[in-house]
């Protein structure tokens, strides 16, 4: 039971990450050093924690936003650098949340890759079609709601391990919800001829 939970715990964290990197990372990186429901001392993960490896995420995260801010479409390489971040974070939390109680880390690793990619996939596509249904201004708002969103999600799966069900399954819903919408809307399109 203990192994599941901590997967859970890791594969949580991996999703928020795919939503926004930032946050989650420097969260688990804070409860960890802090011994709150993560610690990676000990561990070949304890990196995790330290000072630098958390400046570095949030500098390199926040240079691939800033490079693609202000532009009408984010360029192919900047959302493949921000998609590959996210998967190695979210592979790098997922076993680093194994390896804290001495499990096998390779199925954190896998699902916290896949979770990262699923989080990261959801997030796009929700932010993308709410974006295009929102003035300039109130567009501008969003990054601050997905910054909550993931950092509650990472708090939520690091504290209450089962709640990284309901994150990842809510991730996995909007995603297939928006994909099942944009196949209806172009059903509809093709009625008209």
């Amino acid at each position: 039971m203990e192994f599941v939970l901590d997967l859970l715990q890791g594969i949580g964290i991996a999703a928020a990450i795919g939503v926004r990197p930032m946050l989650p990372v420097l969260l688990a990186g804070a409860l960890a050093s802090a011994d709150a429901g993560l610690d990676f001392d000990g561990t070949d993960f304890a990196f995790l924690e330290s000072w630098p490896f958390l400046l570095a995420a949030v500098l390199v995260t926040a240079a691939l936003v800033i490079a693609g801010r202000g532009r009408a479409a984010e360029p192919a390489p900047l959302v493949y650098g921000l998609a590959v971040l996210c998967v190695l974070l979210g592979a790098l939390e997922g076993a680093g949340s194994l390896a804290d109680r001495g499990h096998t880390i390779v199925p954190g690793a896998i699902l916290g890759a896949a979770a990262a990619a699923l989080g990261f996939a959801a997030a796009r596509d929700l932010f993308a079609r709410v974006r295009r249904r929102l003035d300039s201004e109130a567009a501008g708002a969003l990054p601050v709601y997905a910054e909550a969103i993931a950092l509650a999600g990472a708090g939520l799966s690091i504290l209450f391990p089962p709640l990284a069900v309901l994150v990842v399954g809510g991730l996995a819903w909007l995603l297939l919800g928006g994909r099942r919408r944009e196949g209806e809307k172009y059903a509809g399109l093709r009625i008209l001829r």
